[in-house]
């Protein structure tokens, strides 16, 4: 039999288009974290920790809200328009956020680029995870992480090379008065321009999921697509596959039912279980608070800069790395590598902080979280959640998934002042090494593995239907 020839090319294009949103995602996420020493001192908020956590956090409240309407978009205009859409919100929470002079729309600008966030995190690995096939479904997914981790060094990078050099003798009214002080902040968030436009362009010529145009009965339009994919009999045979999961239980609206359904619940608790688990596993406070981690470490605001560089250096080279074992060793086995490896680093940077090392120790182990959580946790949970739900219910479900993680994010952010202030560092690193423990005992329970599986065989598995799905590729039918 003839093996499918898959048009890479164009899968690549759709892939890295759609992922844009993950690039902006990561940008919007971390630019902030570069600028945060000079707008708070531009602010006069530098002395108001509340105001303080309210900047770095407000953008995660308009992910939370952005996460909530991904599922109505999604399931009603698809996934294309909404990603469209949320290009327009990072474009425009860019130049407001670095044109304002005042604290509360530097805010409002905020909250809109985590609205854009909350709908890119959510549709841009849907889209991919819909278009690309089962063998090959967990590399192209974990394009997305990467793009995030891209954007993430890019914004470490700009914010590096804005900046200029501030002497340690300088005062925090010196600081104010500088370049960085009154302008370099701005261009912080302004480089995120240039992506933001090319995302908005680009997006117009990338179709809509096949999967969504089955869904709204434009059967043809879907078999071009998948045919423009993998070919005539690729798209006969996904396009029955699809048209069998979605015809199933398509006669009805999705109902508040449908999520406390026995075979569905399950599914639901474990992507929101999952979702939580990557944000509350700790890492993304290095990102968040790099500042005050390295400076517990030694570092000044300069070194503290160049570090954050490294990380996200690290944090790419990883990511490089899960896209490679994604689809050979399985999700399962790196999310449990992933929740392990994390819980043993933490521990042991915890007692670095109370036994007080400084410098490179700290900055080790730092790298080498980084780079357990970049090939791990943090791609193959988007992977995982683009797949397991079922095809009727996905833009509802991943919804609510992100919307847990995106809330999670916001606690996790929040409280990390609170846990340091009353455990100091080493015992916030102890509390998160304790949570990746837990994390690691439910992967293990309750985690399936979903490599090789079409995301419809996936659905019958994982619902427990009684059902055969036709395999043309293998001549046969095969009962799941």
């Amino acid at each position: 039999m003839e093996k499918t020839k898959f048009n890479f090319t164009y899968l690549l294009f759709l892939a890295l288009v759609s992922a844009m949103g993950g690039f902006l995602f990561g940008y919007d996420w971390v630019v902030i974290g570069g600028a945060k020493p000079f707008y708070e001192l531009y602010f006069e908020i530098n002395t108001m920790p509340s105001l303080q956590g309210w900047a770095m956090s407000s953008a995660l409240v308009g992910c939370i809200f952005g996460a909530v309407l991904s599922g109505f978009v999604a399931d009603r205009y698809g996934r294309k328009l909404p990603l469209i859409f949320s290009a327009g919100l990072f474009s425009l929470s860019a130049f407001g956020t670095g044109y304002v002079d005042n604290f509360t729309p530097f805010i409002i600008y905020r909250l809109i680029g985590g609205l854009g966030i909350g709908l890119a995190s959510t549709l841009s690995p849907m889209y991919i995870a819909e278009i690309a096939p089962a063998k090959y479904r967990g590399q192209f997914v974990a394009i997305n992480q990467l793009t995030i981790v891209i954007g993430i060094l890019a914004a470490q990078i700009a914010n590096y090379f804005i900046a200029e050099s501030i002497p340690e003798t300088l005062s925090a009214t010196g600081v104010l008065q500088s370049w960085n002080g009154q302008v370099g902040w701005r261009y912080m968030f302004w480089a995120e321009l240039i992506p933001a436009g090319a995302f908005f362009l680009l997006m117009f010529f990338v179709p809509k999921s096949p999967r969504f145009l089955v869904k709204i009965k434009e059967d043809n339009r879907a078999q071009k697509v998948l045919g423009k994919i993998g070919g005539l009999e690729y798209a006969r045979k996904e396009l029955k596959n699809i048209q069998f999961t979605l015809n199933q239980n398509n006669k009805r609206k999705i109902s508040f039912s449908d999520f406390r359904n026995p075979k569905v619940k399950p599914i639901i608790i474990v992507g929101i279980v999952l979702a939580i688990f990557q944000q509350w596993c700790g890492i993304n406070i290095i990102f968040n608070y790099a500042e005050e981690i390295f400076t517990a470490a030694g570092y000044s605001v300069g070194d503290m800069l160049f570090n954050i560089v490294i990380t996200g250096s690290v944090n790419l080279i990883f990511t490089f790395i899960a896209m490679r074992t994604v689809d050979s060793w399985g999700r399962r086995k790196l999310m449990l590598l992933g929740s392990i490896g994390l819980a043993v680093v933490y521990a042991i940077l915890g007692g670095a902080y109370y036994f007080q090392f400084t410098g490179w120790p700290v900055l080790l182990l730092v790298i080498i979280a980084i780079g357990i959580y970049a090939m791990s946790l943090a791609p193959i949970t988007w992977v995982v959640l683009s797949e397991i739900f079922p095809n009727r219910l996905r833009g509802a479900a991943m919804s609510i998934a992100t919307f847990s993680l995106w809330v999670a994010s916001f606690i996790l952010t929040f409280t990390f002042p609170i846990l340091n202030n009353a455990l100091g560092a080493s015992g916030t690193f102890w509390v998160y090494s304790g949570i990746c423990v837990l994390g690691f005992v439910f992967i293990q329970k309750k985690l399936p593995e979903t490599k090789g599986k079409s995301l419809e065989e996936i659905e019958i598995e994982l619902t427990g239907k009684e059902a055969e799905i036709s395999q043309r590729e293998s001549g046969k039918e095969v009962k799941v």
